[in-house]
């Protein structure tokens, strides 16, 4: 998909959105073409808003993407993440150091396989006036067929709620406020959601906001399967049906009723073809897709049991580290803001509030303001 389509020329070339983009990036080999694609979104993108990719890439791949950035997009910011931050998600060292160098309020984080659009772009000023955060929809360009497989799990996620995207956008002052949030946890959107609810944050799931994003490789999409299954150990309700999934499966098997299977994945495919027509999303989600619902939720239900075998060692191993904890609860994030403001009422402001990793470098301007 090249973003420079037709309808994305509406505006001037030269039209700038007051929005900052920070792209956190970490590839551990070359990938000429995927640089290529990269590069050339980028190019377009600085065009028309801030731009900050943020590499802990290895320095000699760290040394290949900015001679790139620097003949193709020179406006763009390119930067290594600080080195006083060491959160186990890595990818939140990235965003931090962009958020410490944005010069305006309005940010729109994204992975680096994620690619805006002009117009999805122009609609975020707007939709943040109302809200702290907001939660748009990812669709895969192109859709091979594992890209097909896990759309089946959008599909079922927003039959019943809103599925979680590879972006974001935020109100950098609100996410101040709340001194950042925990970035030694695996699900970082829910983390990063739920700090912004803890706090009082208005968040908006625009399921009709939809930004493509490009497919993982099949490598890729297989050495996550685990690892998007340890989610819903942040999601106690989530979890305890997908653990069903295959005692309930067992069940059937034994007791030779191959009509419940049956019944089971035909569930599956209505539930997901709710999702595919929700908010206009037929247009843009092919017709197959429900088809695929059975096979993911077969893949899930196999998964979540490796998944609390995982938690259960320690944790789910991302790149050098184990992750143990998914996302934190509400409740606790709420525990912790109070304790935050108690410890304020008794000492005064200060920079690092509770046990909570902060935000150094952002916090600070909120306690100087409040001292």
């Amino acid at each position: 998909m090249n973003p420079e389509t037709p309808g994305n020329r509406a505006r001037r070339p030269d039209a700038r959105l007051d929005l900052d983009y920070v792209l956190p990036l970490r590839w551990s080999a070359p990938d000429p073409a995927g640089l290529a694609d990269l590069t050339g979104y980028l190019a377009w993108l600085s065009r028309r808003i801030r731009v900050a990719v943020v590499d802990g890439s290895p320095p000699e791949i760290y040394a290949e993407h900015d001679r790139r950035w620097r003949e193709r997009c020179p406006a763009v910011a390119h930067l290594p993440p600080d080195p006083d931050l060491d959160f186990g998600n890595g990818k939140v060292n990235g965003i931090y150091t962009g958020l410490r160098r944005a010069s305006g309020d309005l940010i729109v984080v994204a992975d680096d396989d994620v690619r805006w659009s002009e117009q999805a772009l122009a609609r975020i000023p707007a939709l943040l006036a109302d809200a702290d955060l907001v939660h748009p929809q990812n669709v895969f360009d192109p859709m091979p067929w594992h890209a097909r497989w896990d759309t089946a799990r959008t599909l079922l996620n927003r039959a019943f709620a809103a599925d979680w995207p590879g972006t974001e956008a935020v109100r950098r002052s609100v996410l101040i406020a709340a001194g950042g949030y925990d970035g030694d946890t695996m699900f970082d959107n829910l983390e990063l959601d739920r700090t912004f609810r803890a706090h009082g944050g208005r968040i908006r799931r625009e399921r009709g906001l939809y930004v493509r994003r490009r497919p993982p490789t099949a490598r890729h999409f297989r050495s996550q399967r685990i690892r998007q299954a340890y989610d819903s150990l942040a999601q106690p309700g989530r979890l305890a049906v997908e653990l069903a999934l295959l005692p309930a499966a067992a069940l059937a098997v034994a007791h030779r009723r191959p009509g419940l299977l049956a019944a089971g994945a035909a569930i599956a495919v209505v539930l997901a073809e709710v999702g595919r027509r929700r908010e206009g999303a037929a247009a843009v989600f092919p017709p197959d897709i429900p088809l695929w619902a059975p096979l993911w939720l077969t893949e899930r239900a196999v998964c979540s049991w490796l998944a609390v075998g995982q938690r259960l060692c320690g944790g789910v191993r991302y790149r050098d580290r184990r992750l143990r904890v998914a996302a934190h609860s509400l409740r606790e994030l709420r525990r912790r803001r109070a304790a935050d403001a108690a410890s304020i009422a008794r000492s005064g402001p200060r920079i690092g509030l509770g046990r909570r990793p902060e935000l150094p470098g952002l916090v600070r301007p909120v306690a100087e303001r409040l001292a």
